[in-house]
């Protein structure tokens, strides 16, 4: 789905008149999210966002991981696996599976990370715990009420924020802010801009913490790409943000193009990128997950291509460590005393 521009400027025309259809989704979704939900038996991180699109959910999930698995944790992630074809739920085996199979997300974390698909995420909770899971990091689901979660992280981008505050159709919000807001227990703000402070503002009033965070380039990758000019191509929920960060990184970008997010690229699609990088003298460069939709087929381009890998550097980390080893130990005494 290829966001609307409108979802991202002040309140238009259109999205008045789309008003009423939001307020119907708002309250359906407001309704489930407010269901009691099951406990795992260990305790459940989510990291989520309010709106559709992406705002850097993967990157913060695996800057998780790492984290966790610092204070000796053994975390598992729990996805739905958008945009592949198995329910699940299953363990997901980077050798053997295609994102057609898991969804391009699921299988690109699964390299560094042991990751669960399910549609149904209380079956997938179990498998995570027979896999030895101390911690479920959910990537995504936010507002399914499925299970209990002993804490959710926000993730919001810090050019867009939540857009022109609206309930989908009429804006990106997958649900009304206030409701979001106070199932909120912490935010992390991807990038120096501005647009979310208004509602971060809201989580720091409420206690939870706020920290700032930002998407830096893998140094492998940018050497990789150092001197030459590229044609860049993303199908992700901001290609915006991936042209920036490949052009502040001092890479020449000298054509773009941009996908819906989770685009299944067609052969033809491909072999138009290469057959324009191969005229152009251009290298190709897309990101880690568009590559790993793209899957085996990038062999047969007859041209480079390569990935930027990114990784989320959070500023305050030992502020986001003593957060998860709070709400790790209280989810336990809370066990526990059961």
């Amino acid at each position: 789905m290829r966001e609307p521009a409108f979802w991202h400027r002040p309140p238009s025309l259109l999205s008045r008149l789309l008003l009423p259809f939001g307020a119907v989704y708002g309250e359906v979704t407001a309704a489930r999210m407010q269901k009691v939900g099951i406990e795992t038996g260990v305790p459940v991180l989510c990291v989520g966002n309010y709106h559709l699109g992406g705002a850097g959910k993967t990157p913060t999930t695996l800057a998780l991981v790492q984290l966790l698995r610092d204070l000796g944790e053994h975390p598992v992630v729990l996805s739905r696996g958008y945009g592949g074809r198995l329910r699940g739920p299953i363990l997901v085996d980077a050798k053997r599976h295609s994102a057609a199979d898991v969804g391009d997300e699921p299988l690109m974390m699964a390299r560094t990370a042991s990751v669960v698909v399910a549609r149904e995420r209380t079956d997938g909770a179990a498998l995570a715990r027979s896999q030895g899971a101390t911690v479920i990091v959910m990537d995504d689901g936010f507002q399914n009420p499925a299970l209990v979660k002993d804490a959710s992280l926000i993730v919001i981008d810090s050019r867009r924020g939540v857009g022109n505050g609206c309930v989908f159709p009429a804006g990106p919000l997958r649900a009304p802010l206030p409701l979001q807001v106070a199932r909120t227990d912490a935010m992390i703000i991807v990038g120096n801009g501005q647009a979310a402070d208004a509602v971060a503002a809201q989580i720091a009033a409420r206690g939870g913490p706020v920290l700032r965070a930002r998407l830096t380039p893998d140094e492998t990758s940018l050497e990789r790409l150092k001197g030459r000019r590229v044609l860049a191509f993303a199908g992700i929920g901001d290609p915006a943000r991936f042209f920036a960060t490949l052009r502040a990184s001092g890479v020449e970008i000298a054509e773009q193009r941009a996908f819906p997010d989770h685009h299944p690229f067609t052969a033809d699609e491909l072999a138009s990128l290469a057959d324009s990088a191969r005229r152009g003298g251009l290298t190709l460069v897309t990101t880690e997950k568009d590559l790993a939709r793209i899957g085996p087929d990038a062999a047969s381009l007859g041209s480079d291509l390569m990935a930027l890998a990114v990784t989320l550097v959070v500023e305050e980390e030992a502020r986001l460590r003593r957060f998860l080893l709070e709400r790790i130990n209280q989810a336990r005494t809370k066990q526990f005393a059961r």
